[in-house]
């Protein structure tokens, strides 16, 4: 029924006199496809905000796209939703595709089921707690495995429901300690959040694998250089996971990858090979090393090379079986100690730099810690497993061991994968094969990730489901995250220039810009008449029709990077050669009647 239908139903007559105004409506489209720049809010900023550090965050302020209203919180301005809602509109299309149902769930989450799971506690500051009226405990959601089991465990009742995947995109809440970057790091963001739901292991890895799929058909769509890299499962848990990596510069993660093969992971994660160390196999004596607490300077004074050296640091464990207590992890010289995997390795939470008071109760001090005689867990890296002729701490002030055998001065130790991969190690997958691939290493921003959670949350959240068999099951679960918002600053770190940003056409906030040059009468209504044809001919389309001299509309173009500048002025008019120009590429000039086909004709050689 329309409005004026069921005013005059209700009111009757008198409908007039209640300064009802009936007038046609247009057919309503749910993106505006056309703007003046005269009436639009895109409030440009000629020079880079002192706070911003990285490209994307410079350009998405003075291009007017973001602003910023408090630490790691910002508001999107109508350019920069628009490529917000570019995105979400290729990530709805290909899950939908892989057969994913959209939904939308609160961020508003109770405590109850956080403690259900396990996390309420264990997650720690970046989950934002907070009390009601009423003093009941909720958090604002920095992600939903929670609650989408709290619906399933009350609608799910067989296996023929089985599998399905649920997926939203809304807004999360993480309170990080130090938000940066703009969108790349913020604490509210929008992430498209997927979760499926499966009645055996065999079912979750097929899922998994269309989730793997699908992400890379998005990333490809998006026009990105990216890598999926095995990655650590973090505060999500599981036991499998791949990350998604747009790669850049200025990503704050680092990735290892082989040169040879498609092996790939995030440091956090990634193993390579490393020769085995064997030096001199002397007994175990002290030598002196006044003032020496450096690898390179013990090194030196021994005239000994740093892989010889065993750095010994002591850590404060958090969570798990060792929750407490003091542990000491081992590494060579010229290594670095990778501190996600000692988490793992120890099933911990978290693990922490011990101080000073810590290493006297274990028996060292600093400066001076070896891995022998410690009362405390000792962990070694299987760099160093069958290591003989080492160099370590004496725990004793101004000494140092050498001829440190692991196998027989720590034969209690543990052996486990500690070391950060470095470049050119042999790979360990190749290396397994007899082939000759070495590790790379590249930085990236992580946009996606997909995790095998296997039963982590469904079982203490109760999702259960009457088998085959007619027996009780408890599903098996997976999820998948893409950062929305954070893909606006991932694709402008690789898509610019000295000029600003340069959009992929199927990204950007508008297709065609029109450049009005001068005010005569005769370029504006031919720029006119031109906006409307491109309307009509479905071409989003910004018209730069302020009072602005040329130079200040040619740079706010280019800065705000929109793909096809269509200029428009007397000269070219008189001579009816209308100048067509890409942002990242040539221009050419057409006949007024020949614009709107050109376009056509560009956009579908570039998309």
């Amino acid at each position: 029924m329309c409005l004026k239908s069921f005013a005059t139903r209700i009111l009757g007559k008198k409908a007039s006199s209640f300064g009802i105004l009936f007038v046609h409506v247009p057919k309503f489209t749910a993106k505006l496809a056309a703007m003046r720049y005269s009436r639009f809010f895109a409030p440009t900023l000629r020079d880079d905000p002192a706070d911003a550090e990285v490209i994307s965050h410079k350009l998405l302020l003075r291009a007017g796209f973001i602003r910023r209203v408090t630490s790691g919180v910002y508001d999107f301005l109508p350019m920069g939703l628009r490529v917000l809602r570019n995105i979400e509109a290729i990530v709805r299309e290909e899950m939908t595709c892989a057969g994913a149902q959209e939904l939308l769930l609160p961020m508003v989450q109770p405590s109850e089921l956080w403690q259900k799971s396990g996390r309420w506690e264990k997650y720690g500051n970046e989950l934002l707690r907070f009390k009601d009226r009423h003093a009941h405990e909720s958090c604002l959601g920095p992600t939903h495995e929670e609650v989408i089991c709290d619906l399933v465990s009350r609608e799910l009742r067989s296996y023929k429901q089985l599998p399905m995947n649920l997926y939203q995109i809304q807004t999360k809440f993480r309170d990080e300690v130090r938000p940066r970057f703009g969108l790349m790091r913020g604490r509210e963001f929008v992430m498209k959040d997927a979760y499926s739901f499966h009645a055996d292991e065999a079912s979750l890895q097929v899922e998994y694998q269309n989730m793997f799929t699908t992400y890379q058909r998005i990333f490809n769509r998006l026009g990105l250089k990216f890598r999926a890299v095995e990655a650590d499962t973090g505060s999500i848990g599981g036991n499998q996971s791949h990350e998604f990596h747009v790669l850049a510069e200025s990503g704050e993660d680092l990735i290892a990858y082989c040169s040879h093969c498609d092996y790939a992971a995030n440091v956090e994660k990634a193993i390579s090979t490393r020769v085995i160390p064997s030096f001199d196999t002397a007994e175990l004596s002290n030598i002196s090393t006044p003032d020496m607490t450096a690898v390179e300077d013990v090194a030196k004074y021994l005239g000994v090379e740093a892989s010889q050296l065993v750095k010994t640091l002591i850590y404060q464990v958090t969570g798990g079986a060792f929750d407490g207590q003091i542990i000491a992890a081992c590494v060579r010289g010229d290594d670095s100690l990778q501190g996600v995997k000692l988490a793992r390795a120890l099933a911990a939470d978290i693990v922490e730099l011990a101080d000073d008071a810590a290493l006297k109760t274990i028996g060292s001090l600093k400066g001076f810690v070896g891995p022998q005689g410690l009362a405390c867990k000792v962990l070694i890296d299987t760099s160093l497993q069958a290591a003989v002729g080492m160099v370590a701490g004496a725990n004793k002030i101004d000494c140092h061991v050498s001829g440190l055998s692991i196998a027989r001065d720590v034969a209690d130790a543990e052996i486990a994968d500690l070391r950060e991969v470095r470049s050119d190690d042999a790979c360990s997958k190749c290396d397994s094969k007899g082939s000759e691939g070495y590790i790379k290493q590249a930085r990236g921003i992580e946009v996606g990730q997909v995790f095998s959670l296997g039963q982590q949350y469904t079982k203490p959240l109760g999702v259960l489901f009457q088998d085959q068999h007619g027996k009780r099951a408890i599903a098996t679960m997976g999820c998948y995250g893409i950062g929305v918002s954070r893909l606006i600053a991932a694709v402008i770190e690789q898509c610019h220039d000295d000029h600003g940003m340069i959009w992929p056409l199927a990204l950007a906030p508008f297709q065609v810009v029109i450049i009005t040059m001068g005010k005569s009468e005769t370029a504006m209504s031919a720029s006119e008449k031109l906006y409307q044809d491109l309307i009509e001919a479905g071409i989003e389309v910004l018209w730069d029709d302020r009072k602005e001299r040329p130079g200040v509309k040619f740079k706010d173009a280019e800065l705000m990077g929109l793909p096809i500048h269509v200029v428009i002025g007397d000269r070219g008019l008189d001579a009816d050669a209308i100048e067509v120009r890409q942002r990242a590429g040539s221009k050419q000039a057409i006949s007024m009647a020949s614009v709107a086909d050109t376009i056509h004709s560009i956009m579908a050689e570039v998309s």
